[in-house]
């Protein structure tokens, strides 16, 4: 017991420190004026961006929806009609081309700028924000990385004080270790942990039992900390969920808001289910679509109207696109070389269209971005230095986006 009130105390000493990180109880306009985050709206399984953000009316490869006008100059899907409406506070990049049509290795490649590489294993873009961000803002008590409804990439060799802290979208956390972990207990746990981990320490047989007490710290100032109010999204009025849509996908952009605003630099929520190799129409006009119109286009208009637009960009995106060409089962199969992303805030360009597809959305016409173009992007707004290097286990300088260049369109 003395060890958590120990800790107890140092939590509460900290927290007076900085009060103004006081949970949501901060003053959040001031926090606004210098906290710079991202928040990453992941969709699983490769969204059929043809069909959202390049439609291609009049042709062979046209799926079953219309292309409709935004109040941004270009057109999306008219299956997203709210997100048409705050199409003047976001754009999007039409001329990704990332060529890697796995959804494992597209998935990792997407996330860290890097392609798999068996010799080494790169740390996940939310984990770079972490370590450049996160270290930086003391008064912070809950992690800098928090991936809401699934599970991101890993921290990879900035180790697992990097790694994302994962909860549900109601925002209850998926660890079976802290599930009914009350102070007593882990009083207990601690104690014992504090002997087996220090005698291992001494004897310098490597970083793990260090990284593994770090991540136990945490534990503790997680259950000792009123930060953790953020967590809570059934605290907001019912109004304010009902504008985010009452799905899983809607609750975790409502929870990103809530976390960013509590000082969180990087926040990624998951939205699985878009690998449509068959009935695709009818699942994305029927669920898919909708939910991600409403929880976009009211995180985009919550962000605005509390000031929080220029300090915090949102990327939507999934591991690749879907073919141009429709299949036999009414379906669209993995499509790596022609696709969309969206980004919003951040002070970057808002209401435009970059890159270009051909006319059946087949190739890219002109130039084409890889991810560690988006993370340049994303970083230069951040405040990341773009020449910042890493050195992994085996001894190898990495850049923090693999020398990815800024979209020069969106800055």
């Amino acid at each position: 017991m003395a060890a958590l009130e120990r800790t107890a105390s140092l939590g509460r000493r900290h927290f007076l420190e900085h009060l103004a990180w006081g949970g949501l109880k901060l003053n959040a306009a001031d926090v606004r004026k210098r906290q710079k985050a991202c928040i990453l709206l992941w969709l699983g399984g490769g969204a059929p961006t043809i069909d959202m953000w390049d439609l291609k009316p009049g042709t062979k490869v046209a799926g079953e929806f219309k292309p409709v006008s935004t109040t941004g100059d270009f057109q999306i899907s008219e299956q997203l009609p709210l997100l048409a409406k705050q199409g003047k506070k976001f754009s999007l990049v039409r001329s990704m081309s990332t060529r890697e049509a796995d959804h494992n290795r597209g998935r990792y490649y997407l996330h860290t700028s890097y392609v798999p590489n068996p010799s080494v294993i790169h740390p996940t873009f939310g984990s770079i924000v972490s370590k450049e961000l996160g270290e930086a803002r003391k008064g912070l008590e809950i992690p800098a990385f928090v991936s809401v409804g699934g599970g991101s990439e890993g921290p990879g060799f900035l180790g697992m004080t990097h790694a994302p802290f994962t909860v549900n979208s109601d925002g209850r956390v998926q660890n079976a270790q802290l599930e009914g972990l009350d102070k007593p207990r882990l009083a207990q746990r601690l104690a014992m942990m504090d002997v087996i981990e220090t005698n291992f320490i001494k004897s310098k047989r490597g970083e793990s039992p260090q990284a593994h007490r770090d991540v136990y710290q945490k534990a503790v100032d997680l259950i000792t900390t009123e930060q953790m109010s953020a967590f809570r999204v059934g605290d907001e009025p019912a109004a304010m969920r009902e504008k985010y849509g009452n799905t899983n996908f809607g609750r975790g952009c409502l929870l990103a808001r809530r976390l960013v605003e509590c000082g969180v630099p990087f926040v990624e929520v998951t939205m699985n289910g878009w690998d449509l190799h068959m009935n695709a129409f009818p699942q994305l006009k029927d669920r898919m679509l909708p939910e991600l119109d409403q929880g976009f286009a009211a995180l985009i208009e919550d962000l605005a109207e509390r000031g929080m637009s220029e300090d915090v960009v949102v990327v939507c995106m999934g591991e690749f696109g879907r073919t141009p060409r429709i299949n036999q089962n009414s379906g669209r199969d993995h499509w790596a070389s022609s696709w969309s992303i969206a980004l919003s805030g951040g002070g970057l360009k808002s209401g435009i269209a970059i890159g270009e597809t051909d006319e059946e959305g087949m190739a890219i016409k002109g130039k084409s971005y890889v991810p560690g173009d988006v993370w340049a992007t994303v970083a230069s707004v951040l405040g990341i230095p773009l020449d910042r290097k890493y050195v992994s286990t085996n001894g190898r300088p990495m850049h923090v986006t693999n020398s990815g260049v800024v979209i020069g369109e969106l800055v």
